[in-house]
Order: C-alpha cells, then structure tokens, then sequence
C-alpha cells in the first residue's frame, strides 16, 4: 500500500490543506480564496442541530461540485436495494448464509455490491440495509456518492484503497473504514480480489456510545479514530459520477475528476479504525454482561437508548467468569440481529459461520449457541482462558432485517440452519 498520513481522533475539529496557505484565517467564506479556488460548505446534520450533534465540513475545491449533479441518467442499480424493500423476503425463523458469491468475475466494488438485507425507511432516515461485494478491478475513473445514508466498509479478503474528496484511506482486513453521506469516493484495489461487507446507515451519524458507569476510556479510544489529510487531483481526466438517491441510481459524465479538495477544515470526513484497538470489557466473577456493552460504534434513534443502529465487536478477550455459562446464553430480543465474520471462528457457532457469511436473527425470535456449542460449555473446566482470536461484528437494530429476495434465493442460504438446535433435549428429572 502507499504510505499515508493520518489525523487522530474521533469527530475532531480537524483542518487539513494539500497546498500551504491555502485555508483562510479567521473565517471560512473569503471574498477571494488563494489560487482562485470555489468555498463549499458541507452539511450533515441541520444548521439548527445542536452544537454537540452538528457536523459540517467546509472545502475549498478547483471547480464547485455543483457541476457534478447536472443532466444526472437513470442508471441500472443492480442488485443493490434500500428499505423499503418491497420486493424484500420477511422471515420468521433463524437464518444463515455461507460465504456469499461473486456477482460478476469482472466487477469492481460499486458494481459487485449486492444488498442481503434491509429495513427501516431512507426516506424517513430511519434503519439500514447491509450488502456484501465482491472486486476484483479498481474502480478507476468512476467516483460514487451515496446520499441516503453513510457507508461502513468491513473487509474481510484482500485490501482496499479509498480515495475520497478529502483524501486517501488504506483498508484492510480487520479495519473498518466510515464514509459519511455526499461525500464522493472510489475504491481501488490493492490485492488481486476484495470481499467484504458493507452497512449502509440511513440515520443519524455513527458515534461513540455513551458509557455511563463505564467512563471513557472503555472499548474504543477517540484517539485510534484516523482521518484523511488533504490530496487532490488537478487532472482533467473525464470521470463517471454514480449517485445513490432515494434508493436509485444515476449517473453522469464529468470532464475532470471531483477530487479537487485542496483544503477542508471541519469535522464531517471519512474515517477508519483498527478493530484490533478495540478493549472488550469481561466479567471478573460470574455470568457475562449482555452484549451491548461491546457497541463500538451507535446511530441513536428518536427513542433513547434504543438504537437506529449498534455496530457491536465481537473480538478475543479473557474468559474468567466462575461457574458460568461463558458463551452467550439463548436469548430473543426486542432489537433485530445481523451478525457477520470477519476473521477467525466465533464461539457460539463453531461450525457453520466462516468469514463472508452472515446470519439474522431478528427481534424476538429465539437464538443462541448450537448443541455442540452448549454441550461443549456446559462441560468445560472453568479455568482462565482466552480466545477464540477472532472478529465478529453485529449491526444491532431496532428494525427488522428484511432479506433481500436474491439472498433468499441463494444455494449459500443454509435452509437445516434451524435444525442445529434440534439436539437440545430435556434433561429435567
């Protein structure tokens, strides 16, 4: 990969300028700008949210974008959806996946995204929906923006470059990169195949959860948050701009590439973080917290402490709990599950759940470690031990998960997935 620099920190104020004197001084709308560049502010939450809550970056470009969204084509969306998806498959049992297919033996990132489930309403930004893809090209002179909700890339195969209008991110397995919503963006790739997941948030902004009787400096640190610096791209090189809105897809035609940003300040930008930083909080006696307390990262909704979306990590951490079921217990939820597998193998589910397949397990319908998995803890000397060394993520919403009727429709589905716990028998006298 190329060598990148990075700013740190979690939704910082931060300012960052390609070409030095660049950014004005004391104010952010200049009469003139240096080098005659366009001042652009961009918005991502109401100019009336709170300041707590709002975030906006300011950009100073070579040519204003407003140009980049004239004569917009309908364009073939693929198998990308968005909730609502009306032609989504509603389940009332467990499911679960083995790794998912490439689309396309030619595709790039964009065109290799195919959506597994949806739920809530974008229009209403409310829910999410998440795609898997599957590239085996760059996406080259082709910029994509989606402007329905922010993007969250987990690769799980092979690693990614992200160019975007305030600069480079480098991706890779077990790191997970955020691109917030109209903000433009290619991937590249930097291995010969990337596989990987994709949550697309239609609500409020990913942030850190609030910790309570925890404190700050539990789970993820603001300071292993990285950012872009500036980098543009003066060349005149046509480019072919693809806009998501309100679920479909248009394009069109530039004359020069949208990476023109020679200075942005704010703090609305891509980010990316390394999952291995993250601290997992245990028990020190008995029994296990419930799982939310791994939320890395959470979109709240209009109910508190319910949220839009968690994003919940699943990584190695000590299991010291004394006379204790240490995996996680049968459970049915108000909250809707999608888990997926990153690296390594998740205890609970031993066999059957490999990096690139995904499992649902939506609200109140029961779940939990299958009969190998049970029988296994239940007989376990309780002594210290660490592991499982693996990453699994979990998008927790208060929505249901609506599979996509092509997810449904796969070979990969695994259709005996309920039977697995079909071996649990009474064993009361």
């Amino acid at each position: 990969m190329v060598e990148l620099n990075y700013q740190s920190g979690f939704g910082n104020q931060f300012e960052s300028e390609a070409e030095s004197g660049v950014l004005p001084v004391g104010q952010n709308s200049p009469q003139k700008v240096k080098g005659g560049l366009y001042t652009e502010q961009l918005t991502g939450t109401a100019f009336t949210a709170p300041r707590s809550s709002m975030q906006r970056s300011w950009m100073y470009r070579i040519r204003p974008s407003v140009q980049h969204m004239t004569n917009l084509e309908p364009t073939d969306p693929g198998l990308i959806r968005t909730g609502p998806d009306i032609q989504g498959a509603p389940t009332a049992t467990q499911l679960r996946w083995d790794p998912f297919p490439s689309i396309s033996a030619d595709a790039t990132w964009l065109t290799g995204l195919a959506t597994v489930a949806t739920n809530g309403n974008s229009e209403l930004q409310t829910g999410g929906a998440v795609h898997h893809f599957v590239a085996s090209k760059s996406m080259v002179d082709t910029v994509f923006v989606n402007t329905d909700g922010e993007l969250m890339l987990a690769p799980y195969f092979g690693r990614l470059l992200l160019r975007t209008e305030m600069g480079y991110l480098e991706l890779a397995p077990g790191q997970i990169a955020v691109v917030p919503r109209g903000i433009k963006f290619s991937v590249d790739l930097v291995d010969e195949v990337a596989r990987g997941y994709v949550c697309e948030n239609y609500g409020a902004n990913f942030r850190l959860p609030e910790h309570g009787l925890l404190g700050i400096d539990a789970n993820a640190l603001p300071r292993d948050f990285e950012y872009p610096v500036a980098k543009y791209d003066s060349e005149n090189r046509p480019a072919k701009l693809v806009t998501k809105i309100s679920g479909a897809l248009f394009t069109n035609e530039l004359s020069h590439s949208p990476f023109d940003v020679v200075a942005w300040h704010g703090n609305l930008a891509p980010y990316r973080y390394e999952l291995r930083r993250f601290c997992a909080i245990g028990p020190v006696i008995f029994d296990h917290p419930d799982p939310s307390i791994w939320t890395l990262l959470s979109s709240p909704s209009d109910t508190p402490g319910t949220a839009n979306l968690d994003f919940i990590l699943f990584r190695e951490h000590w299991r010291v709990a004394e006379h204790s079921f240490r995996p996680p217990w049968f459970h049915s939820n108000v909250m809707s599950e999608l888990m997926a597998l990153i690296e390594g193998v998740y205890d609970a589910k031993a066999e059957g759940f490999v990096p690139g397949g995904i499992s649902i397990h939506n609200s109140f319908i029961p779940h939990g470690p299958d009969s190998d998995a049970f029988r296994s803890a239940t007989d376990a000397d309780l002594t210290p031990s660490k592991g499982p060394d693996s990453l699994a993520v979990m998008w927790e919403s208060r929505y249901r998960w609506v599979p996509t009727s092509w997810a449904m429709a796969l070979s990969e589905l695994q259709r005996d997935y309920p039977t697995r716990w079909s071996e649990l028998k009474s064993e009361w006298s």
